[in-house]
């Protein structure tokens, strides 16, 4: 007997499981397009040197990649690969099309990627990403813009708890050199980093030892992002019950710590200056009461280039998104020239389980596949019934049509078990007046309509 389940990792998506995917999809794409954000799709698979070399050397192990095919086979070499997200493929569009493109080009795009990473909870294999990206400009409105996107999404999916962390990734080369870590163990460093909130301090020390950063500046640096945890409880204690002053307030001194742990590292005090604008423009944007100035935030990705960001939820382990600067990124497909791009990735499936867990879907997503279903009064009566079931069609009504000449106890019992509202009957009596019965699955009521008047109630009931 064979197996019936997915591959591991992978998922089948029943109705209603489509249904609410279809619903966040919906929500995503309409704020997205509200921003002025236009519409991409690339290719599933990818030339495997697209997209080697482009995630660091964690994301280089997680690429799906595709054996050569016929007689190159069984070399065991690979020359295409499964799309690990849609940033990568997006620098190639734009290298390969720039001359068609306008000059800040604003796309979102929501496909899935493949990833062979350990399935886990809330983490799959093939995972749909939601991205956002504008490319052309260095003005840190960009980020802000991107947040404010991504925050609107969010509240209009429901969700009131959240918070938008960002930091720098020159902020964070300046406290890396501040601290005395060896330039060319900076990588090692953030990689090591970006675990802070998943294996604590102790198991970063360690994670520093077997990168081969030194033991003193591995402290130095852990002692800095100790000493910003109490300035939570400073800013806290400094302002009222007022949360946006209160992050307003906390922001400004984690800036200031920053300022004091850099100093004059020229690196370091760009990195700052581009986080107060963003900071400045994100107020106007009525996001700043979201966003966390946090420097402990590295995401892995060697891509990034300048701003980092991060929604967190509150109780909810690890991310609903995240994104960044990548201005170097495009420049890879054209020999070296840069081209400013900044994007931000939402992550569906953990907001789909998140939401499904919360109970935050709406309750008609769950409910019929119809308004009415036209049922089969006999074998005789079956062309009336699709003549029936096309005109509410035409009026703009969700119809479906029983299949079968069975008994009429049977055919409201399938209805109701679908949810469906209203079941429509033509028998002999009513054919002959013009008439059809229109049963009200909910209450049992059950009345005759002129024939022409059942779409009309039945939009008046709906």
């Amino acid at each position: 007997m064979s197996k019936t389940q997915p591959a591991r990792g992978m998922r089948d998506f029943l109705p209603e499981d489509v249904r609410r995917r279809e619903y966040v999809i919906g929500v995503i794409r309409d704020v997205y397009e509200r921003y002025g954000f236009e519409p991409l799709e690339t290719p599933a698979v990818e030339n495997i040197e697209t997209l080697l070399g482009k995630y660091g050397e964690e994301g280089n192990q997680l690429i799906f990649k595709i054996l050569k095919r016929g007689v190159h086979e069984a070399t065991g070499e690979a020359d295409l690969a499964l799309r690990y997200d849609l940033t990568v493929p997006l620098a190639r569009v734009v290298a390969e099309y720039r001359d068609r493109l306008p000059k800040f080009f604003k796309r979102y795009q929501i496909q899935p990627v493949w990833r062979a990473d350990r399935p886990a909870r809330g983490r799959f294999r093939e995972f749909y990403q939601c991205d956002v990206d504008i490319l052309g400009s260095r003005s840190m409105l960009v980020e802000a813009e991107i947040c404010a996107a991504a925050h609107d999404v969010l509240t209009k999916l429901g969700f009131d708890n959240f918070s938008i962390r960002i930091n720098h990734r020159y902020a964070l080369t300046g406290v890396l050199q501040a601290a005395g870590v060896a330039e060319e163990k900076h990588d090692a460093a953030l990689i090591a980093l970006d675990k802070l909130d998943k294996i604590g301090r102790g198991g970063v020390e360690q994670e520093f030892a077997e990168r081969g950063i030194e033991v003193a500046a591995g402290r130095r640096l852990l002692d800095f992002f100790s000493e910003l945890s109490s300035l939570d409880q400073a800013a806290e204690l400094a302002v009222s019950e007022d949360l946006s002053q209160k992050q307003k307030a906390l922001n400004a001194a984690i800036l200031g710590r920053l300022v004091e742990f850099v100093g004059d590292n020229e690196l370091g005090a760009r990195g700052v200056d581009e986080l107060r604008r963003i900071l400045k423009f994100a107020a106007a944007e009525a996001t700043g009461a979201r966003i966390e100035i946090d420097p402990s935030l590295a995401r892995g990705l060697s891509y990034y280039t300048g701003a980092i960001m991060e929604i967190n939820v509150k109780d909810l382990p690890g991310s609903l998104g995240g994104g960044g600067r990548y201005d170097n990124l495009v420049g890879m497909f054209l020999k070296g020239e840069s081209v400013p791009a900044c994007g931000f990735s939402l992550g569906l499936e953990r907001i789909i389980v998140v939401m499904t867990e919360r109970e935050m879907f709406p309750p008609q997503l769950s409910g019929a596949p119809a308004e009415v279903m036209v049922s089969i009064w006999n074998e005789e009566s079956m062309t009336e019934a699709i003549s029936l079931a096309q005109e509410l069609r035409r009026a703009g009504l969700r119809v479906d049509l029983y299949p079968e000449a069975d008994k009429l106890g049977k055919q409201f019992k399938y209805a109701a078990a679908r949810l469906i509202p209203f079941v429509a009957v033509i028998g002999d009596d009513e054919r002959a007046r013009g008439e059809v019965s229109l049963k009200d699955m909910r209450s049992g009521e059950q009345r005759n309509l002129k024939r022409e008047d059942v779409a009309l109630h039945l939009r008046r009931m709906m």
